[in-house]
């Protein structure tokens, strides 16, 4: 049974960091593809990063040199660290794993919320 769970939400003030995790059960996850992605109030789920098997990453630009992915292969574990919030990184964070073929993710998790203030 695949299950992803993320963890470490909460709420911070701009300038501020948190760190979140994604716990996997029942994924093969150094053949997996894995991300984060998000949902702010009343608006569309967007891409914040990416890491493939290759351990190449990806970013949304808004959050370059901010944001960190990585992963505990070991622990079956993703992570994004968020450091220098910006009331705009507001929203539920979902982490996903395994693509299909259109490039699509397979498997979610519920999501975190992350709330900033200014």
């Amino acid at each position: 049974q695949v299950e992803l769970k993320e963890s470490g939400g909460g709420s911070v003030q701009a300038g501020g960091s948190l760190k979140l995790s994604c716990a996997t059960k029942g994924i093969f996850f150094g053949v997996c593809d894995m991300g984060w992605y998000r949902q702010a109030p009343g608006q569309e789920r967007e891409m914040v990063s990416t890491i493939d098997t290759d351990g190449s990453t990806l970013y949304i630009d808004s959050v370059k040199g901010r944001f960190t992915i990585s992963q505990d292969r070991a622990n079956k574990t993703l992570y994004l660290q968020m450091d220098n919030l910006e009331v705009q990184d507001t929203g539920v964070y979902t982490c996903a794993a395994c693509r299909l073929p259109d490039r699509r993710f397979a498997r979610w998790g519920q999501g975190t919320q992350v709330t900033v203030s200014s």
